[in-house]
């Protein structure tokens, strides 16, 4: 729900910029467009993320086994809906502000939406995943201004004439200690490192499991460098840990392009800030700049490095299928395990 509330108020933030630089107010139908657009691809993104993660839930329930099933369908419907909306609501007039405007509202839901989409996401794969990158990101924007504040002399880049690059540095090392710190600290807790599940037998929503390998202490030998400076020859780790190295790095090295870009848009646009929601500090989209980058990069990290094959997820849906076609899955599994040797045939059996 705080995910979707940022989001709503990030997309209005940027929309109302549109309606102001674009003088738009006076465009049939726009805003309720807009909004109707938001609503299309909310329903569509949230649609697969329960079908995905909740699949259980979903066939247990006939209303959701429907909707389910014809999610897609529905939502392109939804959107087409929207789009016919909007080619009858044009006006020769404001032809060419229409399409501006309607292109505007697109990129936005890029841009915010389907981010925020992958947040959601990485909340599902464990609250570790979602509260580390982000303490990265807050750690960073504070330590780049320490030390950009106290030792700054040299520009980093023109879009940002107050960011330096001892700043940049500093934000870095000191991100990469902070990362690995709040990591092990975290990793020694289910709640936070477990995947959110539906539960048959409670009928609940549950956050408790035997923690993966990587987040079981194992011992690391360290490099002769540090080992002579240390005396130690090995060192207990989280394997998560390591991975927060990745994650600290493109929060403090990457993370920043983020609020780069932003600060390019307003400039574009002659605006100081996104919105004035926040005193002192502008609107709510100027604080998740660099957030909503670092969301994308953790989901492809998870996709790509961590994420393997869910036993789990494959059992529902072999359950959901016909019986005659879990036969034929039960006989081609077991003929492929017999030829591997894994199973007896039946003539060893007899």
């Amino acid at each position: 729900m705080i995910v979707l509330c940022v989001q709503i108020k990030c997309f209005h933030e940027i929309i109302t910029i549109g309606y102001s630089v674009y003088h738009s107010y006076h465009l049939p139908w726009f805003r309720t467009l807009s909004w109707y657009f938001l609503l299309c691809v909310n329903y569509f993104f949230y649609g697969e993320t329960v079908t995905d993660y909740f699949f259980t839930l979903v066939q247990r329930e006939e209303p959701l086994r429907i909707l389910s099933k014809y999610h897609r369908f529905i939502s392109f419907a939804l959107y087409l809906s929207g789009f016919c909306m909007f080619v009858l609501s044009l006006v020769k007039k404001h032809y060419r502000l229409q399409f501006y405007m309607f292109g505007w509202t697109h990129v936005t839901l890029l841009i915010v939406v389907t981010q925020s989409h992958l947040i959601i996401h990485n909340l599902f794969e464990g609250m570790i995943w979602f509260i580390v990158p982000i303490s990265c990101v807050i750690c960073n924007d504070i330590m780049a201004y320490m030390f950009g504040f106290f030792f700054g002399r040299t520009p980093l880049i023109k879009l940002s004439p107050k960011k330096t690059w001892e700043g940049f540095i500093g934000g870095f090392f000191s991100t990469v200690v902070f990362g690995i710190l709040f990591s092990y600290l975290m990793a020694g807790y289910r709640y936070f490192v477990c995947p959110v599940e539906f539960s048959n037998d409670s009928n609940s929503f549950t956050v408790d499991c035997e923690p993966s390998e990587l987040f079981q202490l194992q011992d690391y030998t360290l490099p002769s460098v540090l080992e002579s400076i240390t005396g130690w020859t090995t060192v207990k780790l989280y394997p998560f840990q390591i991975h927060s190295i990745a994650l600290s790095a493109f929060a403090s090295i990457v993370g920043p392009f983020g609020g780069f870009f932003a600060s390019g848009f307003k400039r574009a646009f002659k605006i100081k800030d996104f919105a004035n929601t926040i005193p002192g500090h502008g609107g709510i989209m100027d604080r998740f700049d660099c957030q909503y980058l670092m969301a994308t990069f953790v989901n492809v990290y998870i996709a790509s490095f961590i994420r393997g094959p869910n036993p789990t997820k494959v059992i529902q849906q072999l359950l959901a299928l016909r019986p005659d076609q879990q036969l034929h899955i039960y006989n081609s599994l077991k003929a492929h395990l017999t030829e591997r040797g894994l199973l007896c045939s039946e003539s060893e059996m007899v």
